[in-house]
């Protein structure tokens, strides 16, 4: 029953105007605007595993994705375009007044296009209400992913040493957080 009412809450909340007006005037309406964020499931679990394997030496398994879609603290979301075509994904754990985002992926295709700034404000805005803080890590090479966590606010709080398996050993990680609730 759940997943009927957030299939209906997702057509309600569909603006059509949108699409509208990017076909009658190509250019007034942004690709960003004209993609769609939804709640992730094992049908799209084909799509997700070729944007993981396309992205990273060391890919996450179906397995562990199936584990997070089970998992009742995480949140696991696609963003599409068109017609339903998945071209990034994002998987938050929220849990204890703490969010966690333990995976964010665009399809290098579709990179730099803003996919990922709206996933990552749609994972903000949904841990808003459970969560006074959200925390990431990040590898130090992925320049781009820095920067964008760094425009929404997200301030390094620290490194964990050989946390990443690299092609020479291991890489550390850069340790992201955000404060969800505001300083009065």
């Amino acid at each position: 029953m759940y997943k009927f009412f957030q299939k209906m809450k997702d057509v309600l909340v569909y603006d059509a105007d949108r699409e509208f007006y990017a076909k009658v005037f190509p250019g007034s309406v942004s690709r960003k605007d004209l993609m769609k964020i939804r709640r992730m499931d094992a049908a799209d679990l084909p799509a997700v595993l070729a944007i993981e394997e396309n992205n990273y030496n060391y890919p996450w398994s179906e397995n562990i994705f199936m584990d997070c879609l089970r998992a009742l603290n995480y949140s696991c979301w696609v963003c599409e375009e068109g017609k339903g075509s998945v071209i990034g994904y994002c998987i938050v754990s929220i849990a204890a007044g703490e969010a966690h985002v333990m995976n964010l992926c665009v399809d290098p295709a579709a990179q730099g296009q803003g996919a990922g700034k709206k996933m990552l404000e749609h994972m903000i805005d949904k841990a808003r209400s459970r969560a006074e803080k959200i925390f990431l890590e990040v590898r130090p090479s992925n320049l781009k992913a820095i920067k964008l966590y760094k425009s929404l606010g997200f301030n390094e709080i620290g490194t964990r040493k050989d946390y990443y398996p690299a092609l020479n050993g291991r890489e550390d990680a850069l340790m992201l957080a955000l404060d969800l609730v505001p300083m009065l």
